[in-house]
């Protein structure tokens, strides 16, 4: 087998000597030495310089944030309050009329809204990907809110004047993207207008649950939730109660720290979480689903909830918030006020704020409720009915911003968000926020308002961020990456666009974002300390197709971003230190080596194609790229290379590459004879953004990505000594008729290593492209005991020789498999139309041997930004969600048709019918919106790479009453393994089997990783308390309870099946007028 091998490596080894061209390539370099210029990345300047354009763009922002929540603050102060104000008084653009008028079902079609609403025109703005008018403002008020109130009406009338200054605001920076004001009412306001992107059912959007909105309003939080089960709480307050903490969960931030314990005569969490843990997207849905699960039964023990809440927010022993510590208590009522509780735990210093839900329709005494909130700085709310959960699960909020806004100044700091998707179609932005105070007083000598208006926002874009760092001097191998005081992503090359759901915060961890190891944590952990620093490591990557995984080194450099709570890292192997500049000076060269460009040359220079770099400013991008080099070279015999509306390093560069690549043509392909060697094409890409396939027939089959930094094999040939195999990627079987014409083919690349002034670096990959069929002919010629003019001889019982993969092939199995596991080549021929797949799908046996015997090693790893298809509904999908369903004894039973559970029901049927939300299976999977195609999930990636073993190798597979045995060996200077075995002979050997194919998974197991948190820091500020807070506004239950009167004609309304005009929404926070 080894002289197998040997004349396997040999002949692999001269072809590429001889059609490959990395000797020839070479040569052409140094010969044209006098056309570029060798560069150096020093990655601490780069890092450096980098990190100060991000903080000079992102202050430029703050400046504009200042400007507008000062001048909110100066309006909202000069506003005088108008109970009288009416509807026909306000003219705004509201963003949801246009969709609104064309629904017939609209709230407020249906109530003949008086509200004037400005018709406006709007242009194109790619900068914002949408259609804006830069001469008003837009608002978005959320459904569940009345645009006709009061509150609402004096909200719009103040906020109008804010118009001017985000118009002033874009005179000054013309790059500003969207301009917020998110106020404390739920009114938002910004800039420029343009319609809102609703989805064609219900539009739920609230800027208050927003991720920008949550932080800028509040210091981090330390939440524990208790939920009463005790058998009082009926069918449908229970359900209430699941929905009302599902929403809780759903107004904190990856700042925040939480747990959820339910409680009768004992408490106990409701998941495996025993402790705080973060409010991460994947903690808070473990939550959702256990809630779920609560049953009540035993009796009320306020003690035993809250003896729970306060040992969980005592313990120190755990990664927390360390800033507002509170408890949210969600009950149907009780008379025990746990004074005792409350004296031991939280008395004097009132240090933990207490919050009470009162959940349902009932006749209890809410007064200990209310007392349990007012006694310690807390709030009283009540859940009378499905419609009241969404403003009272947040408005919390409004109470933790106290301290906030008594701080004055001190608190006005603006904080950086995590990454999350834009609502109206921005992308991929972060928001930087600060927070709009109340300055008024009620008279003269009064305490100061505490009340927070609301948060100014303003977007930058990720892309606008990655404009400020190097494009392609780092080569295909090297990135910039950046991530917050929680670990996560803001600019990394594995950082995707989230589609499938807006609402939730795209939350990337950098050990997630890339294969997780030691080192990796300690750079982490140092760019989350604020640090700078700079090493080299051996890691692991995955290639850009995720079928493969190679072991590199790696240059990782790492600075803060002042100002910020961000840090900036440059990651660069070790060849990228260096990089080619291109010099062309001479016209009449550009003009040469231009002419390799135009299709008329192809023919006997070989197809070129381009990298859709952007190149000039008026260049039309395109996805076709014989479109794209179309407008190339239209746009070029325009302008020239050193002009100022284009990239001049990009130009110059391709330019070159074009002309040195031609002249690989000139001396190593055009002479040579293909087909002597069973060649489909020779090809060469490089940095420049040239790849050349020869001959040109051969582009015609060419499906490898044309910008040579996103190709699989142009990467991996980077990384790699020695030639690369690349089989054909297959999902599924090709039918043998398919293999035929010379269409199927295996790529072999390897990088061109240039040594120049004592610099090494590989600016081009050549390679060629062997034909499937042919080679594998020639595969058992090369494996077998005879040379080109022997004929085989079969070995058998009469003559003694050693058997071979050519004569024997009815006993023996000969494969080349890639470090993969994928089968490159066998001798068998049922299995050519198998090339390219797991070989674990084609001989599951023997990979698991190959496995087992440390040829391979295999890496596991999950992506988290993955999008499935959506479940199919349930059984209970068409049900209304959340209401309770009364029974046959229900209705015979005269008792419960005056109960409160009947009054209850009364009203969710008809919260329902304005609100059809509610009678879905699940809001969020509204018709038109992005969740109704797919939703994020977890898939589990497997890859395998070579293992330990580099010698040849020997083995028996033991398969019960058989045995089976097998010969491996690695072959030098390649990506491949050269497997000979004994075909299997009974079917006992056919049990186990590795899976490579990408799964859907839960994830790694959230009980266990909370157990082992991974290091983050908070923000450096926190504000949760002020000694001169005013805590006697603390809640005191429905302001209005509706009158007989009402409650007649809304029913009559209901028999009559007439839509009801829904009244005012009016709350107890009288306090809110501004």
């Amino acid at each position: 087998m080894q002289h197998w091998a040997r004349r396997l490596e040999q002949e692999i080894d001269g072809v590429m000597r001889i059609f490959g061209g990395v000797q020839q390539l070479r040569e052409i370099y140094k010969d044209n030495r006098n056309l570029f210029e060798v560069q150096e990345n020093e990655p601490q300047k780069l890092v450096e310089k980098v990190a100060g354009d991000i903080e000079s763009l992102l202050d430029r922002k703050v400046q504009a944030l200042k400007r507008l929540a000062d001048a909110a603050e100066n309006f909202q102060k000069a506003h005088r309050w108008q109970d009288n104000i009416k509807e026909e008084d306000i003219l705004y653009y509201d963003a949801k009329a246009d969709a609104e008028l064309d629904d017939p079902e609209s709230e407020d079609v249906e109530r003949g809204s008086k509200v004037s609403t400005l018709r406006l025109d709007f242009v194109e703005d790619s900068n914002f990907k949408n259609k804006v008018n830069y001469s008003y403002t837009a608002v978005q008020i959320p459904t569940d809110i009345y645009k006709g109130s009061t509150v609402i009406l004096n909200e719009l009338n103040w906020t109008e004047a804010l118009e001017n200054v985000f118009i002033e605001n874009r005179r000054q920076d013309p790059t500003l993207l969207w301009q917020v004001f998110g106020s404390a009412t739920g009114v938002t306001r910004y800039y420029p207008a343009t319609p809102w992107r609703a989805p064609k059912k219900i539009d739920l959007y609230d800027v208050r649950r927003r991720p920008w909105y949550i932080q800028g309003a509040s210091s981090p939080k330390d939440m524990v939730i208790i939920v009463d089960v005790s058998g009082s709480v009926s069918g449908l307050t229970l359900k209430l109660m699941k929905t009302s903490v599902c929403e809780m969960l759903d107004t904190l931030s990856d700042d925040d720290y939480v747990n959820v314990a339910s409680f009768n005569e004992k408490a106990q969490p409701v998941s495996c979480f025993t402790h705080l843990v973060q409010a991460n997207v994947r903690n808070k849905k473990v939550f959702k689903e256990a809630v779920q699960g609560m049953v009540a039964k035993g009796t009320t023990g306020y003690k035993a909830g809250f003896e729970y809440a306060f040992d969980q927010l005592q313990n120190s022993n755990i990664t927390r918030a360390n800033c507002n510590k509170m408890i949210m208590m969600f009950t149907d009522g009780g008379e025990d006020r746990v004074q005792d509780v409350f004296e031991k735990y939280n008395w004097p210093n009132r240090t933990v704020r207490v919050f009470t839900f009162s959940v349902g329709q009932h006749n209890y005494d809410v007064t200990p409720l209310q007392w349990m909130a007012c006694a310690n700085k807390g709030y009283y709310f009540e859940i009378p009915s499905i419609g009241a959960i969404r403003i009272n699960t947040q408005e919390y909020l409004d109470v933790l911003g106290r301290p906030m806004v008594l701080a004055g100044k001190e608190a006005k700091q603006v904080q950086w968000t995590n990454v999350y998707e834009d609502a109206l179609g921005l992308g991929l932005v972060v928001t930087g926020t600060l927070p709009v105070f109340n300055l008024t007083q009620d008279g003269p000598g009064e305490k100061k308002n505490q009340l927070i208006l609301g948060v100014m926002g303003i977007d930058v874009a990720l892309n606008d961020i990655k404009r400020l760092t190097p494009n392609y001097t780092l080569g295909a191998n090297g990135y910039v990456f950046a991530i917050d005081l929680n670990g996560y992503v803001l600019l990394h090359p594995n950082l995707k666009s989230q589609t499938t759901n807006f609402r939730e915060p795209v939350t990337l961890d950098f050990l997630d974002a890339e294969l997780e190891d030691e080192n990796k944590e300690e750079i982490r952990r140092s760019m989350i300390d604020g640090n700078k620093g700079h090493k080299q490591i051996r890691t692991l990557v995955k290639s850009l197709d995720e079928r493969y995984v190679d072991e590199v080194v790696r240059n990782y450099t790492w600075v803060p971003i002042r100002s910020t709570n961000y840090s900036l890292g440059l990651v660069l192997p070790p060849y990228s230190t260096f990089y080619l500049q291109a010099n062309l000076s001479d016209q009449i060269l550009q003009v040469k080596y231009f002419e390799f460009l135009l299709p008329s040359s192809f023919e006997s220079e070989g197809h070129v194609f381009i990298a859709p770099r952007e190149y000039c400013k008026d260049l039309n991008a395109s996805d076709n790229n014989t479109e794209f080099l179309k407008n190339f070279i239209e746009l070029m015999e325009k302008v020239t290379p050193d002009s100022k509306q284009c990239n001049n390093f990009l130009l110059h560069n391709l330019i070159l590459d074009t002309g040195i690549t031609q002249q690989l043509v000139e001396r190593a392909w055009r002479d040579q004879d293909l087909n002597t060697y069973s060649l489909l094409a020779v090809f060469a890409a490089t940095d420049g953004g040239i790849t050349r396939v020869f001959p040109n027939k051969a582009a015609e089959d060419w499906t490898e990505n044309p910008e040579p930094f996103n190709a699989s094999f142009y990467r991996r040939s980077l990384d790699n000594h020695g030639y690369v195999f690349k089989p054909p990627h297959q999902d599924a079987l090709l039918r043998p008729l398919e293999l035929e014409n010379d269409t199927v083919g295996i790529l072999v690349s390897t990088a061109v290593e240039l040594s120049l002034g004592g610099h090494t670096l590989r600016p081009a990959v050549v390679g060629v492209k062997l034909d499937l069929e042919a080679w594998a002919e020639k595969f058992k010629v090369l494996a077998s005991n005879r040379t080109h003019q022997d004929q085989p001889q079969k070995c058998g019982a009469n003559n003694h020789c050693e058997m071979d993969c050519e004569v024997n092939n009815e006993d023996l199995l000969c494969v080349l498999i890639d470090d993969g596991g994928f089968l490159v080549l066998s001798n068998q021929n049922h299995q050519w139309d198998q090339v390219g797949r797991f070989f674990s799908e084609v001989d599951a046996n023997l990979m698991l041997a190959l496995y087992n015997n440390s040829f391979y090693t295999r890496k596991e790893s999950y992506d988290y930004q993955a999008a499935c298809a959506p479940q199919p509904p349930g059984n209970l999908g068409a049900a209304p969600r959340g209401v309770f369903v009364p029974t046959i004894a229900d209705f015979l039973n005269l008792a419960w048709w005056t109960s409160a559970a009947a009054w209850s029901l009364f009203q969710q049927l008809l919260y329902g019918l304005i609100y059809h939300s509610w009678f879905q299976a699940d809001p969020a999977e509204a018709e038109g919106s992005p969740e109704a195609r797919e939703s994020s999930c977890v898939m589990k990636q497997t890859q395998y790479y070579f293992g330990s073993v580099n010698a040849s190798y020997n083995a028996i597979i033991d398969c019960g009453n058989c045995s089976r045995l097998f010969h491996a060996q690695r072959l030098t200077n390649t990506n491949l393994l050269f497997v000979v075995a004994e075909k299997p002979l009974c079917s006992q050997c056919e049990a186990g089997r590795l899976l490579q194919k990408e799964t859907h998974s839960d994830g790694p197991e959230q009980c266990e990783l909370v157990q082992r948190p991974r290091y983050r820091r908070g923000p450096h500020i926190c504000f949760d308390y002020n000694a001169t807070e005013d805590t006697s506004d603390c809640g005191r239950g429905a302001s209005f309870p509706p009158s007989l009167g009402v409650l007649v004609s809304l029913q009559l309304l209901l028999l009559l099946g007439l839509p009801p005009r829904p009244q005012p929404q009016v709350h107890a926070h009288a306090s809110r007028r501004v």
